[in-house]
């Protein structure tokens, strides 16, 4: 999922302002939400604080990017699972 990701998600600095969080922490908070249906609000102390995944998400969404992510790991999901089948007698 990283490779998707633009530049600035990934760059630990930035111009201006606080460096941006882990977006690797930022994604697992994204999938929390989105798993169990939660408000932001109620993402856990774990997690990055919920405004920032909120934010990122919702810009993700607005340029198409978390499309992208969600094919990509569903694609990768699917291909594990035959790997896995190969080897199973049915």
């Amino acid at each position: 999922m990283e490779r998707l990701l633009p530049e600035e998600e990934r760059s630990p600095r930035r111009r201006r302002g606080c460096p941006w969080l882990d977006p690797r922490e930022v994604s697992n908070g994204i999938l929390w939400v989105l798993r169990t249906g939660s408000p932001w609000k109620d993402l856990p102390d774990r997690y990055p604080p919920y405004q920032t995944c909120r934010c990122r998400f919702q810009r993700r969404v607005r340029t198409g990017l978390m499309e992208t992510i969600l094919r990509a790991m569903t694609h990768d999901l699917k291909a594990a699972r035959g790997s896995e089948s190969e080897g199973v007698l049915h």
